[in-house]
């Protein structure tokens, strides 16, 4: 019953961090065209550099491999629809992602330092200062990357691009975007504000909707789960 409910708790919070990000993946596609008509130093980069994308609400991370090809993880809903290599190497749109997201399909896929970077700003090995971690040798980091390349699992917290560089740069995979995330809602819960909320917003459907299971299950068990965490 505990791994059950805790599957569940993973579940809604991995929603609610998609949810919270939804204005990312909007935002990015104007930039798409941008991305790929910028330049970039990419010899100021060294293989098994960590580049780091500053988005909306998240960052994007890959590892530099050379010749300018970034090794990332991408969530791709194309990939279990097709095996033809063609269409699921090009770019992956914003619906896709998304998608992906959802169905927690993904793969290390490399692609060029513009299409990784979409437009946007790379900071390079920032990673090294915030987590205050020794890293790996450089081309270690790199081959690390290159044998993980091809289709994997994914979960926005507990195996996303974040988790992927970490592990190729320092062997632990971590990521602290989740980790605050989880943060926040571990202090949402704790609010019993948020009990009350949501069970006036849980009687206010049942008022809408009628008993109807739908609308009466979560109107009961999430304010019940919440009480119980906090």
């Amino acid at each position: 019953m505990k791994n059950s409910m805790l599957e569940v708790v993973s579940l809604l919070l991995e929603k609610l961090l998609l949810i919270s990000n939804l204005r990312l993946f909007s935002s990015s596609a104007l930039g798409e065209d941008k991305g790929r008509n910028s330049f970039y130093e990419v010899n100021s980069f060294l293989r098994g550099d960590v580049l780091e994308v500053p988005r909306t609400h998240l960052t994007h991370y890959g590892i530099y491999l050379g010749d300018n090809r970034v090794a990332h993880l991408m969530p791709d809903i194309l990939l279990v629809l097709t095996n033809d290599k063609g269409r699921t190497q090009k770019v992956v749109s914003n619906k896709r992602l998304l998608l992906g997201v959802i169905v927690k399909v993904a793969s290390v896929r490399v692609d060029t330092v513009e299409d990784f970077a979409y437009g946007a700003n790379i900071l390079v090995n920032h990673l090294d200062e915030s987590l205050k971690k020794k890293a790996l040798l450089n081309e270690e980091v790199a081959e690390r990357a290159e044998k993980l390349l091809g289709l994997t699992s994914y979960s926005l917290l507990w195996n996303n691009c974040e988790h992927f560089v970490t592990y190729c740069r320092y062997g632990t995979p971590l990521s602290p975007q989740a980790e605050k995330f989880c943060e926040i809602v571990k202090i949402i819960i704790r609010d019993q504000r948020s009990v009350l909320a949501s069970a006036l917003l849980g009687l206010a459907s049942i008022v809408c909707m009628g008993l109807m299971s739908y609308a009466t299950l979560p109107a009961i068990f999430i304010p019940f789960f919440l009480w119980m965490a906090g």
